[in-house]
């Protein structure tokens, strides 16, 4: 049975052990060692990572009370020197007890009961007994675990017999019978758990919560904290920072300087399709008075349009020809066919029919289909092939 260090203190970062095991597996090496203060995945925390010899852990599993862990390559003898990363380590310990923090402060002021923990690289969440959580009250949770971090209340861990365990208040019954281990924060709540965690509420630092939303009929909560928290913090006052410049204003006043800014964008892009409309109207007059006598279709290439563009100078010719209208974008290899409805056939079943045959994709219907292609050669080869049809 593996000695597992990290249950004796969760601040051992370097030690010395010996190989008691080699095991190969279908994804690769394991070693078991005779002790050992990597921990494994369990309880919503990853495991941690680090070297054994000098050789990369790459995963660390718990399996009938052993720990295995994954390395690239196998050391050089039995006795071997191990060491955490401890950054990593360190990190994960402060998620790990802010969240059992966070976690009884739900309990206290919302009755919520916290249903799941994960610990993901960039951030945590829990999943809370909550059908909604509106700001304020999540500024009030968040207010109120920081001043639990403030007081710096000692956590400590131990096992504890079934005796023992009966008189404790926990947090909820544990799921295993044996080799019980209890997290207590001092004053605050008695939980059973196997993770490693700071010394004291303070080490934590502090929380930030990032956001609510709703998951199957609960609510979960995303947070950081310690290190995380202050990064985020870090990221945000740099953008601030940024935004000041650009707009020249204080961070008090960029959102006002961003509705003014959307304000005058609605206005430009109403002015905008005013003049579109306007000059469509032009090119499509332009386009009919260019057509041959006795023309089948009326066929423009350009440089520059976009899809939209092209749709909507479309609409404006079959509004006043009944030939059918074929323009086709080299900015966007994309291809428009439209028809007013007496052109006597279906654009959509005529693009359904043939464009397989030049590499398009598309469709649309009787009166409209567009496609796109890979390549300008494609686009234009279809476009003469309509032309010729």
């Amino acid at each position: 049975m593996t000695d597992k260090l990290y249950y004796e203190s969760a601040f051992i970062r370097e030690w010395e052990t010996r190989v008691s095991r080699i095991e190969e597996k279908a994804d690769g090496l394991y070693l078991v060692l005779e002790k050992t203060a990597f921990y494994p995945h369990g309880g919503g925390q990853p495991c941690d990572t680090g070297t054994i010899g000098g050789i990369p852990v790459l995963d660390v599993i718990l399996e009938e009370g052993e720990v295995f862990h994954k390395v690239e390559s196998l050391p050089g003898g039995a006795e071997v020197s191990c060491k955490l990363d401890w950054e990593r380590r360190f990190d994960h310990m402060q998620q790990h007890s802010g969240q059992h923090l966070l976690s009884a402060v739900f309990r206290e002021l919302c009755g919520a009961m916290t249903l799941s923990f994960h610990l993901g690289t960039d951030y945590a969440t829990i999943d809370v007994e909550l059908t909604e959580l509106s700001p304020a009250r999540m500024l009030e949770v968040e207010a109120e675990v920081n001043r639990q971090i403030y007081l710096n209340s000692s956590i400590s861990s131990y096992f504890v017999s079934g005796e023992e365990l009966a008189r404790l208040p926990l947090v909820k019954q544990p799921t295993v019978t044996e080799n019980i281990r209890i997290v207590e924060i001092e004053g605050i709540e008695y939980n059973a758990c196997g993770g490693t965690h700071v010394p004291s509420t303070g080490t934590i630092g502090m929380i930030k919560l990032l956001r609510a939303d709703k998951q199957k009929g609960n609510i979960r909560v995303m947070f950081k904290c310690g290190g995380r928290a202050l990064a985020e913090f870090n990221d945000n006052v740099r953008i601030l920072g940024a935004l000041s410049v650009k707009f020249n204003t204080g961070k008090d006043e960029i959102m006002d300087r961003i509705e003014k800014m959307e304000q005058e964008q609605k206005q430009l892009q109403a002015e905008l399709t005013a003049l579109k409309e306007l000059n469509d109207g032009y090119a499509a007059g332009e386009l009919l008075a260019a057509q041959e006598p006795g023309s089948r279709i009326i066929a423009q290439t350009y440089e520059q349009k976009s899809l939209k563009d092209l749709q909507s100078l479309a609409a404006k010719l079959t509004a006043l020809t009944d030939l059918p209208v074929l323009l086709l974008s080299a900015a966007e290899n994309k291809l428009v066919f439209a028809q007013s409805g007496k052109a006597g056939l279906s654009c959509g079943a005529f693009f359904k029919e043939h464009l397989g045959g030049f590499g398009g994709k598309g469709g649309g219907s009787d009166k409209l289909a567009q496609a796109g292609f890979t390549d300008w050669e494609q686009a234009l080869a279809f476009y003469e092939f309509v032309k010729q049809q």
